[in-house]
């Protein structure tokens, strides 16, 4: 099982990345815009930046960055990105074309530094990899990013934007009684439960829902159907990964076989809700807030 388990786990990390140093210079007290424009366009070409999530290449845009590169991806990326090289799936990138761009630095996330941290080292390849396990530590890294490439203030804007959002939510939430969330999260062939640590978990909590499986130190804990019906969760939200419409068709079997679920006060009441992979992912994004609203419509109907 432990096996199993730890197998499963750096699948999820593996899906997380499915699924994205300057400030433009303010002009000078003689008033020489000109000359501050052109320093700021040499600084800006002295970085490479190789965006190596969709995420990633989301959080550059809105920091006013540009980069040399993107992965491959079905999803619509900010315009500034057209026409740039693809360096392949954000799981598994090619570390040659990578390699031939000469990127300053290659922003891809701490999910997936398990899998890729081997290989850039290899072909001494600078990257980081950013933590958006939580969204306070997306917005830390907005922060430090901002910091980093003198982008202080547009940081500073986006997480004051997501900042405003999350207190919105909290503050209704506030007012109402707190529903008790089971969260359950499908992989092909399997599925965990996503405790108060995980990004799920995250969202529910700021959206005023208890957690079933809070006081755990784990992200995701295996499933013991027993268990989580003497949990007595008022809500199930199930979270589909990888493949989503094969992971809904394994939810509804389980539900359907297994006669434990039928027990369930959220089953028997209807309260079962598939959520879509593009709002929740397994790592923080800039949607929040649209998370976050469909939780408070879920929750507080």
């Amino acid at each position: 099982m432990k096996k199993w388990l730890i197998g499963l786990t750096l699948s999820i990390a593996v899906l997380a990345g499915c699924g994205n140093s300057e400030q433009k210079a303010e002009s000078s007290n003689t008033g020489d815009d000109n000359t501050s424009s052109e320093q700021a366009s040499a600084v800006e070409e002295e970085h490479r930046i190789i965006a190596g999530t969709v995420v990633i290449a989301q959080i550059l845009d809105r920091l006013n960055l540009d980069a040399v590169a993107i992965p491959d991806t079905v999803k619509d990326l900010p315009a500034r990105f057209d026409d740039l090289p693809n360096i392949g799936n954000a799981m598994d990138p090619d570390a040659e074309i990578i390699k031939s761009l000469n990127p300053t630095e290659v922003l891809s996330v701490s999910t997936l530094e398990y899998d890729l941290k081997d290989k850039f080292e290899q072909l001494k390849i600078p990257v980081n990899f950013v933590d958006l396990t939580s969204i306070e530590s997306m917005m830390g890294e907005i922060t430090a990013l901002g910091e980093r490439y003198s982008r202080v203030d547009e940081a500073k804007a986006l997480n004051d934007e997501l900042q405003a959002e999350i207190d919105a939510v909290e503050v209704a939430a506030n007012n109402e009684e707190k529903p008790r969330v089971l969260i359950l999260l499908g992989v092909p062939g399997s599925y965990l439960v996503a405790t108060e640590n995980s990004y799920a978990g995250d969202l529910v909590r700021l959206a005023g829902g208890e957690n079933v499986m809070a006081g755990q130190d784990a992200e995701y804990l295996p499933s013991n159907t027993e268990h989580l019906y003497s949990s007595n969760p008022d809500i199930i939200l199930r979270l589909s990964h990888g493949m989503p419409d094969e992971v809904i068709k394994m939810f509804d079997e389980e539900f359907a076989k297994n006669d434990v679920w039928k027990h369930f006060n959220a089953v028997k009441n209807g309260q079962v809700y598939d959520l879509e992979e593009e709002l929740f992912g397994t790592t923080a994004a800039l949607n929040v807030p649209e998370a976050l609203n469909q939780l408070v419509e879920i929750f507080y109907p």
